[in-house]
């Protein structure tokens, strides 16, 4: 792809990167459509989860990369865990502190810098 291409030399346009954002919003149209009806089975505190922890999503093992406070918004804060699978993909999981269950979202990185939402329906740590 020439946007990766483009990147890895240090020169990217504005025109190559709206290009490659279109593409990834193209193909996951609808995506940020998602039923809240996730399922969480926890072996201990969201909070608790650190480096080289395993956590699967939908039955996929993921290994965490970090933990991190995201967003402080003051009274509450949005956090987020990278992940990476055994093809060495990245993922997030991003959620509030002070609401995980109603909060918790899956991405997927598309391209070389966008995040995308993911349906999911179970995870577990």
């Amino acid at each position: 792809m020439a946007v990766k291409k483009a990147k890895k030399e240090g020169k990217i346009s504005a025109k190559e990167l709206d290009k490659e954002i279109d593409e990834i919003e193209e193909k996951f149209e609808g995506a940020g459509e998602i039923k809240r009806d996730i399922k969480i089975k926890a072996s201990k505190d969201i909070s608790k989860i650190k480096k080289g922890d395993k956590i699967k999503v939908d039955g996929v093992e993921y290994e965490v990369d970090m933990h991190y406070v995201l967003i402080d918004h003051g009274i509450t804060k949005e956090m987020a865990i990278e992940l990476f699978d055994k093809n060495d993909k990245d993922f997030q999981i991003r959620y509030f502190n002070d609401q995980v269950e109603g909060t918790i979202d899956f991405y997927e990185l598309q391209g070389e810098i966008m995040f995308v939402k993911k349906p999911f329906s179970k995870v577990e740590w």
